[in-house]
């Protein structure tokens, strides 16, 4: 049996519900359309979708290490977007980068079972520790936007520690900031590539947080717990004697 002492846990698609990034998309194009009349709504859109599947593959890696800043990868995709809709005004573009990154701080939002955990963690005494990948403006400000931060004992953000999920480095360095062995730490994740794979190489209790309940294939990494909810880790109340099996 494994004791439970200290939880970790990832931000995008397991507290933070990225479902209002398209919505805020949308909301920039038709307000770019409307304050510049030359320019379509619907173009916009499409060429938008193409310049971040073109552009994303070529820069994720860079801004995960910290290489580029979220905002610089925002202007860039939208002056992309702006040119291929024959658009090359750098104060339409700095509008557009603008309006979307309001937007999307206005659309992002917790999970409904975020709260419920994190108020039964703190009322157990359960120590907290985030880790993420990204840039540090854009990971920090997703912490602020949601209120967040306070809730843990350290956010470790892969840009500023360069290193990165699934690296071991990037989970030690979480667990530098808790009095507790690894075996002893849950990571909780909805990943089993950076997630679930980088929790078992350092060690941890890799916990898959399976929300649409998708089938993992059989080479994948295996967890040792998965659940569909954050509610599944305080059905009953958080103690630290808590405990699991070995997963295997």
């Amino acid at each position: 049996m494994r004791q439970f002492a200290a939880l970790s846990l990832d931000l995008d698609e397991t507290l933070l519900d990225g479902s209002g990034l398209q919505e805020s998309i949308v909301a920039t194009c038709r307000q770019v359309a409307a304050t510049y009349s030359l320019l379509d709504a619907r173009q916009l859109l499409a060429a938008n979708t193409q310049a971040w599947s073109a552009y994303w593959p070529a820069v994720e890696s860079t801004w995960t290490l910290g290489g580029i800043d979220g905002a610089a990868v925002a202007l860039e995709a939208w002056r992309r977007t702006l040119a291929a809709c024959g658009c090359v005004d750098p104060a339409i573009t700095q509008f557009a980068a603008q309006t979307h990154a309001a937007l999307v701080r206005q659309t992002q939002r917790r999970f409904d079972d975020v709260s419920g955990l994190l108020e039964a963690a703190r009322s157990a005494a359960i120590p907290l520790v985030l880790i993420t990948n990204g840039a540090s403006d854009t990971q920090r400000g997703k912490l602020e936007a949601l209120d967040l931060e306070c809730w843990f004992d350290a956010v470790i953000v892969s840009a500023e520690v360069g290193a990165a999920k699934p690296e071991v480095a990037v989970f030690k360095a979480a667990l530098e900031h808790l009095d507790v062995a690894a075996q002893r730490v849950w990571h909780v994740g909805d990943s089993l590539v950076t997630d679930v794979a980088g929790a078992n190489a350092a060690g941890m209790v890799s916990v898959w947080l399976n929300r649409t309940g998708d089938r993992r294939l059989h080479d994948a990494p295996r967890p040792h717990l998965e659940i569909r909810s954050l509610a599944e880790l305080f059905y009953e109340p958080l103690r630290r004697d808590r405990s699991i099996g070995d997963g295997s």
